[in-house]
């Protein structure tokens, strides 16, 4: 029996590092279509009377602190004021609705063509809204803004002339980050995102093969939103499903990373978890509904092959978690079981894994942080430890959210807070919208955090010192996770 248990923990263990492997060589695939991509240069065209009529939705729920920076932004796009349209789409069930009310009033006697959008209900949630406001739309093509995002000016004089190709349905810029450098979160989180629009996207739309609308900070033609089935509600990323559906359809998508709109990162573990949680459950959902479409088209074998791995790219977490537990009782049989030498011997090629993804956020690091090659070079080596860790710390609470993903589980769309991090009375802790509470999930983070500590202390004790660096990443990352959940939760009460 302890021979049959021993050789289930090994597989598992052999499935989960080829997944992380597989997932690797793709990145590394990408990462030389992002280095050998010339990047699209940005088109400036003068305004005139052949400019498209462009229809900008504001999908708006309960945000108090950012609503009215959002509108008074976007009302000074630089467009033919007859050629554009603002739909403020607002399910909010609080004094949110108030102030853009008056905002909107506002901006109406200014000849500001703005309009204060309500439904009876919130069914279906931002695709909902989206889809409600898109059938009141004029416009021919459709620009979508959160409510943290902050576009510049230019906005459409940088993307609307690529749809003078028509076969383009969407244009998607790069996410900037107002508030990068205001804690050591913040600035892990930008890593990641920064890691997302350099690599991933200019990568794949150079190599041809499927990009996705991050669901705002982009411009959809409406046409292409209507032919590929328009928005739906059956997966928590409505942005990811609906650009497979369209792409699927044959519309072209185009990734413009020279062109930066702005916003806010969750400035807090509770907000961050939660979006984790939304983007790794949705990615989920939107795999088991649009993977097997992929796979079974008509499409090139790499494109397909990008296809699986974008999609799946969440169960990632489930691989790192599963690795992680088991790499402390494999010690035990790396030490007794003298017929696995040669599996672990193998292991190590999960090395390169390590490299390439070291590599990929080194890349995107570069490109996005000022000053010198050595002190771009110094301030990675510091955060990459932590960057890492942060992502094992929350590798339970997504790894939750992809296998109710995959399992058909329901739930609600939960929006991550803003808090307008710009504001001279901003307060992090005081945020009406935050409600950290302590879940079974937070309790198992912080058992985690002492079983890998058991583990550091078990590879010492049997000489594995080659486990302490992967075992230290799990102690750090769930212990930063639960200690910080909990210290959020007590200002929180506090400042109540």
């Amino acid at each position: 029996m302890l021979y049959f248990v021993v050789a289930v923990l090994v597989v598992l263990y052999a499935l989960a590092l080829t997944f992380v492997l597989f997932h690797s060589l793709t990145d590394a695939h990408l990462i030389y279509h992002y280095l050998v991509s010339p990047g699209k240069k940005k088109k400036f065209v003068p305004f005139g009377p052949n400019q498209p009529f462009v229809t900008i939705q504001l999908p708006v729920y309960n945000e108090i602190y950012v609503a009215e920076r959002l509108i008074d932004v976007v009302a000074a796009i630089n467009y033919p004021a007859e050629k554009i349209e603002i739909q403020v789409l607002d399910d909010s069930t609080d004094e949110t609705t108030e102030v853009i009310a008056k905002k909107v009033a506002g901006l109406q006697q200014a000849n500001i063509n703005v309009r204060h959008i309500r439904r009876a209900t919130r069914e279906g949630f931002k695709a909902g809204a989206l889809k409600h406001g898109l059938s009141l739309a004029k416009g021919e093509l459709i620009a979508i803004f959160d409510a943290d995002f902050l576009p510049s000016k230019d906005f459409l004089q940088k993307t609307t002339p690529y749809f003078e190709d028509q076969h383009v349905g969407m244009v998607q810029t790069k996410w900037g980050h107002i508030n990068k450098n205001s804690s050591l979160l913040t600035s892990l989180q930008a890593i990641a995102l920064d890691g997302h629009f350099s690599i991933e996207q200019t990568g794949r739309n150079a190599a041809g093969y499927f990009i996705n609308f991050n669901g705002t900070g982009g411009v959809w033609r409406k046409d292409c939103i209507l032919d590929a089935g328009n928005w739906e509600a059956d997966t928590l990323t409505e942005d990811l499903d609906l650009s497979y559906r369209a792409q699927l359809k044959g519309w072209k998508f185009l990734y413009l990373e020279d062109v930066t709109t702005p916003a806010e990162l969750p400035p807090v573990i509770s907000a961050f978890r939660s979006q984790q949680f939304r983007w790794a459950k949705g990615g989920a959902e939107t795999a088991r509904k649009n993977l097997k479409k992929v796979l079974t088209s008509h499409l090139p074998f790499s494109v397909k092959w990008h296809g699986l791995f974008h999609l799946i790219y969440s169960f990632g977490f489930v691989s790192i978690i599963i690795s992680m537990i088991l790499s402390v009782p494999l010690m035990a049989v790396r030490t007794n079981y003298p017929q696995y030498q040669s599996f672990f011997k193998a292991t190590n090629i999960i090395t390169i894994s390590f490299l390439i993804y070291a590599i990929h956020y080194f890349i995107s690091y570069s490109k996005n942080t000022a000053g010198s090659f050595g002190k771009k070079l110094f301030g990675f080596i510091i955060r990459f430890p932590l960057f890492v860790s942060l992502f094992v710390g929350i590798s339970l609470n997504n790894a939750i959210g992809i296998l109710q993903g995959y399992g058909g589980i329901k739930s609600a769309f939960i929006r991550t807070p803003k808090f307008n991090t710009t504001s001279a009375q901003h307060r992090l802790y005081s945020n009406k919208y935050t409600h950290i509470r302590i879940s079974w999930t937070t309790i198992l983070e912080g058992l985690l955090s002492v079983y890998f500590l058991f583990g550091i202390t078990l590879s010492l004790h049997i000489k594995e010192y080659v486990m302490i660096p992967i075992l230290g990443i799990g102690f750090i990352g769930f212990a930063i996770v639960f200690i910080s959940t909990f210290t959020e939760r007590k200002l929180t009460l506090k400042k109540a």
